[in-house]
């Protein structure tokens, strides 16, 4: 891992989940040294009891852990926490189905290992200052209600019915909302480095609209021309 990168505009608290003790302090004298706040656990059961009580902006989860491995850490700060904790797992597993894994148990990035620490920096950054940092799990866009914990989510109290897939993606353009997201976020965050054929990717907008638009009178999911795809609520 590399260092090099000056001093950053922005502060923040990072919880480190990391059982290599030179990898950690490594990351540790290196965030520190531009001007973040690090609180360091060494285990999985110490990771997710740290991640629940400090106030901390961003996690970074190793998978390989003692106790409990990073996947069920991240899914249990998914499950309990009362607010969105923003999660990057670092490990040095880099095959499509390791990252995969890794979001559906509700990580937001993913660096394999080894890494320039300067790009770690980045991401930490990139992470803490999306909007939907510390914010409730429940929340609403027009008609629609969004329910990250419980993965559910509601058009006027009717309950959609979403395969893991639509629900992915009706969450990324609500939390978009107002903004549109583009094809190719979607892609990568539905399917990785492995994208299907573009055909696929509008099949499953048709199935998210059969299932959000079609039983009530007015459509909230609208095409980009040339860019993606939004919901057209209160516009």
């Amino acid at each position: 891992m590399n260092f090099g990168a000056g001093q950053m505009s922005d502060s923040f608290d990072i919880l480190l989940i990391e059982d290599n003790a030179d990898v950690a302090g490594n990351i540790i004298d290196y965030l520190e040294a531009v001007g973040h706040r690090l609180h360091y656990a060494p285990d999985g059961e110490a990771g997710l009891r740290e991640a629940l009580i400090a106030p901390v902006d961003v996690v970074l989860l190793d998978l390989a852990l003692p106790g409990r491995d990073g996947l069920n850490v991240c899914a249990e700060i998914r499950r309990i926490s009362d607010r969105r904790i923003p999660i990057l797992m670092l490990t040095a597993r880099d095959t499509l189905e390791d990252k995969l894994a890794g979001f559906a148990h509700g990580a937001d990035d993913y660096l394999v290992k080894p890494f320039p620490l300067a790009e770690l920096a980045a991401r930490v950054a990139a992470l803490a200052q999306r909007p939907l940092l510390g914010q409730p799990h429940r929340f609403s866009v027009g008609p629609l209600t969004i329910d990250r914990q419980a993965r559910l989510a509601t058009r006027e109290g009717r309950a959609l019915r979403l395969t893991p897939l639509l629900w992915k993606l009706l969450l990324m353009l609500a939390e978009a909302w107002p903004q549109p997201v583009s094809r190719e976020e979607v892609t990568l965050r539905l399917w990785g480095d492995e994208p299907p054929s573009s055909d696929t990717l509008r099949a499953h907008v048709h199935l998210l609209r059969q299932v959000v638009d079609k039983p009530f009178d007015v459509p909230l999911i609208e095409t980009v021309h040339s860019f993606g795809f939004r919901l057209k609520v209160g516009q």
